[in-house]
């Protein structure tokens, strides 16, 4: 396992991180759960990211009581504020002064934590000055609740105004947590390049889009029983956009490239954001332990610019266009979710 720094701090984590969005406290039993984390924690994986909203609770619940009687101190744990939770209620929800400090209070509880690594506004909020959000997240610092200030799928503009009203506060924000893979890299023609010039790295979710890039969805087939395409909860949702056949043909013709390194597309898809050096860390989840070892194989393989290149051959080869780089596509919510 490699480790990198968090953007321009001294916070260093794993390449790989692992992530309970779609796990922990809804599809995976608590037990198993914990057998994943002990399997990461094993592989040399540190750095474990959750959220208040991930089932609604428990997914932070059942994270603490995996990492329970381990040195806290070699672990670095990020959770998320901006959803909603609780009973509804019209603060239940955003980065009001009033939710951020209040969620805080609760992931703590909830992860049985004095601290967390890393606080992370899960998106941008609208609804609220920007100034109350950013000393919100001054005040969990200086309280000694977070260690350090990030954001998720915040635009360029969103992040180079939060990092300016950040150092005025007194800390900077260090990491942002888009969604980023070979399908969908719309990240890499704004925030990327304003990231760098900020001191700011990309924490990124679905490497693997969802499970498409592992090439088990095929486009003259059903999806699998039990995967995330038949999941009505919410994971058959958020893939359909890659489900298209044309786009799963494309896929279908990355196989050889993995083989050709002897590696797992999995493994393939992983590597490829790693390989961006922008990114610190690839997120990824577990509903068994033993895929744990395999995508930590991923940080081991550095891939050469003409395996970068025969990735996009692969993928453009019919001239379909099956790769999303409109960057207008990274945006957050424009009201709070109620």
């Amino acid at each position: 396992m490699g480790y990198r720094f968090l953007g321009d701090s001294g916070l260093k984590v794993s390449e790989i991180v692992y992530g309970n969005w779609l796990t922990h406290g809804s599809q995976v039993e608590n037990e198993v759960a914990t057998e994943c984390v002990h399997a990461a924690l094993d592989a040399g994986i540190t750095t474990f990211d959750t959220a208040d909203v991930y089932a609604a609770g428990r997914a932070e619940e059942v994270l603490g009581t995996a990492l329970a009687g381990q040195r806290r101190e070699s672990l670095e744990v990020f959770t998320k504020v901006y959803f909603p939770v609780g009973e509804g209620g019209p603060n239940d929800t955003g980065l009001s002064r009033k939710h951020i400090l209040e969620g805080i209070d609760g992931s703590l509880r909830r992860l049985g934590m004095d601290y967390v690594d890393l606080y992370q506004a899960h998106r941008y909020d609208h609804e609220t000055p920007l100034e109350e959000t950013i000393e919100a997240f001054a005040h969990v610092v200086r309280s000694g609740k977070a260690l350090y200030i990030g954001v998720s799928e915040w635009s360029a503009e969103q992040l180079s105004a939060g990092q300016e009203l950040a150092r005025q506060a007194g800390f900077r924000i260090v990491s942002n947590q888009p969604q980023y893979s070979m399908l969908w890299r719309v990240i890499e023609d704004r925030v990327v390049p304003v990231s760098r010039a900020l001191g700011i790295s990309q924490v990124v979710w679905s490497p693997m889009a969802q499970g498409v890039l592992t090439g088990k969805y095929r486009p003259d087939a059903p999806p699998p029983a039990g995967s995330r395409a038949t999941d009505d909860k919410g994971g058959r949702d958020m893939i359909a956009h890659f489900m298209e056949p044309h786009v799963l043909s494309a896929v279908q013709r990355l196989q050889p490239v993995a083989d050709d390194l002897g590696v797992t597309m999995s493994q393939l898809a992983v590597a490829w954001v790693l390989a961006n050096d922008n990114v610190t860390s690839a997120l990824v989840g577990a509903s068994r332990p033993g895929q744990i070892a395999e995508n930590v194989k991923a940080a081991e393989l550095k891939l050469t610019d003409e395996v970068l290149a025969a990735v996009d051959r692969a993928l453009e080869l019919d001239g379909t266009q099956v790769i999303e780089r409109d960057p207008a596509k990274t945006k957050s919510p424009s009201h709070r979710l109620v």
